[in-house]
């Protein structure tokens, strides 16, 4: 099915109808013809976000076998045209 598509104004006007329209499709929503928003029916944002398993620490929040993989990790030399940014005697 062809994606939903709508402005922002024609939203703010019929919200109930596309909010309905998002059960079975996601309702993209333009400003000046660019999509800013989309409006998803709940059960698939649910899903989408069980997917995403990412979790972001401060430095002193890191539990021990996150640390214990940075100590070990090895950095290869991947650009060594970079190389001279670390040298501080250049």
């Amino acid at each position: 099915m062809a994606d939903i598509i709508v402005a922002s104004t024609e939203f703010q006007n019929r919200a109930g109808l596309y909010m309905d329209k998002a059960g079975k499709n996601p309702v993209f929503i333009t400003r000046h013809n660019r999509r800013v928003r989309v409006l998803l029916d709940i059960d698939e944002y649910e899903r989408l976000k069980a997917r995403d398993t990412r979790k972001a620490y401060y430095a002193h929040e890191l539990p021990a076998e996150a640390i214990a993989a940075l100590e070990e990790a090895t950095m290869d030399h991947l650009d060594p045209s970079l190389d001279h940014l670390l040298d501080p005697e250049e």
